[in-house]
């Protein structure tokens, strides 16, 4: 009984040191883990989509489906926003629910 004690003490210990260390250290997290893939270059602007299989639904209604990508903050999840638009009047008919992107991590390069 003794040594799971101990043993339930080590794991505890482990954990807080390595939370603490991936959560303070600067650049610890992305050494260990890998950095976040690159943001898309048009975060934050909306985009007109043409094609495609939903794009294709919002031209058979008659409307423009637009997009745009929003940095959560902490940075590790985007949010994609989803608007259609009248094409003559420019007025948002209707807009789809949010939905969360979570990002990638790259895995960091072998030494």
């Amino acid at each position: 009984m003794f040594y799971v004690l101990m043993l339930l003490f080590a794991v505890a210990g482990i954990a807080a040191y390595l939370l603490l260390f991936l959560s303070h250290v600067p650049g610890a997290r992305e050494e260990r883990l890998g950095e976040y893939e690159p943001l898309p270059e048009n975060l934050g602007r909306w985009t007109v989509v043409v094609g495609g299989e939903p794009g294709q639904a919002s031209g058979d209604e008659g409307l423009v489906r637009e997009e745009r990508l929003l940095l959560q903050e902490g940075g590790r999840r985007l949010i994609k926003q989803v608007r259609y638009r009248h094409p003559e009047t420019r007025e948002i008919v209707r807009v789809d629910p949010e939905e969360l992107i979570v990002r990638r991590r790259l895995r960091p390069a072998p030494r």
